[in-house]
């Protein structure tokens, strides 16, 4: 079945409160320029402030009228992620759209985050997972609020192992990438199911970048060791810059015509470059009962549920 690519048009975003994590570089940063530019005040949720505000002294040089904060988060710490969700619960404003785009890529060793999770499980789904759920209370203020989860092609490699969520047993650096991405993916969809069941008016998108050349294939795979100029050339040929990149991704923020639980990546061939399209779904991703499973579990790891973080009336 043919896919048809979609425009991508941001409209004006005056008096709209946006939060990106991981704007400091990459996706997050390209995805804050563009907000940023059509007048949404984007709060900046980085882990390293030094290099935040190296990106929010960039972003104003092209921008001086832009409205952008930083926000300190460390998605492998759930004390971070209840600061920084108290710290924007605390100024009492509807949360219009919410970003989670941060994360880490191929970890050669397993690693734990600060709660003993596995790094990528933690970092990349749980501490997401964490963070949209404690800001609920601010996206129900909304009008017309949206929340965007950031997968990836190596979504359609992941495999439910639920006797293995956090390579207790045995650790594939790739094998734990391709669940947290299928996890971000199937997390979007159960999200808008819930949020259709319990009538909170929030969109669930998910997306997918394709290849798109950011320093994520240096800070997981390579710990942080830059390739050379010749495997720089070489990735470069093969994948496309940020700025194509970031396209799924604001096609879910912004477009009014955004399926809700809808799944976005580029349009060309096996969807590594290209213009945004819908994104063919992984298997796994699409098993409800494993989604509504992959829910509980995560509700329970992180003590974050989502029922409970609804005001009552």
């Amino acid at each position: 079945m043919p896919r048809t690519a979609l425009t991508t048009t941001v409209p004006d975003l005056s008096g709209r409160l946006a939060v990106v994590t991981g704007a400091n570089s990459g996706l997050g940063f390209g995805l804050t320029r563009r907000l940023a530019a059509a007048g949404a005040e984007v709060v900046m949720a980085v882990r390293n402030e030094t290099k935040g505000e190296d990106a929010r002294q960039r972003l104003l040089t092209e921008n001086p009228g832009a409205a952008l904060r930083l926000l300190h988060l460390d998605l492998a710490s759930l004390e971070s992620v209840r600061a920084a969700a108290q710290s924007l619960l605390a100024e009492d404003r509807p949360l219009d759209l919410l970003i989670n785009n941060a994360g880490i890529m191929a970890v050669p060793e397993r690693e734990l985050t600060d709660d003993g999770f596995e790094l990528q499980f933690g970092s990349n789904h749980l501490g997401p997972f964490a963070l949209t759920g404690l800001l609920l209370p601010a996206l129900l203020r909304a009008e017309s609020a949206r929340v965007v989860s950031t997968s990836s092609l190596a979504a359609n490699a992941g495999r439910w192992q639920w006797d293995n969520l956090q390579g207790e047993q045995k650790y594939s650096a790739w094998g734990a990438y391709g669940l947290s991405k299928l996890a971000n993916l199937s997390f979007a969809r159960e999200l808008q199911r819930r949020s259709d069941a319990h009538v909170w008016g929030v969109t669930s998108a998910a997306a997918h970048p394709g290849g798109t050349l950011t320093n994520l294939q240096t800070t997981g795979p390579r710990r942080g060791v830059e390739p050379s100029e010749k495997s720089r050339a070489r990735m470069a040929r093969v994948m496309q810059p940020v700025e194509k990149g970031i396209l799924p991704s604001l096609y879910a923020a912004v477009s009014p015509d955004v399926e809700p639980g809808g799944y976005y990546g580029p349009k060309g061939f096996l969807e590594v470059r290209g213009e945004p399209a819908a994104a063919r779904l992984p298997r796994p991703a699409r098993d409800r009962a494993a989604e509504a499973r992959l829910w509980a579990a995560s509700e329970h790891l992180t003590g974050v549920r989502y029922l409970e973080q609804v005001p009552t009336a």
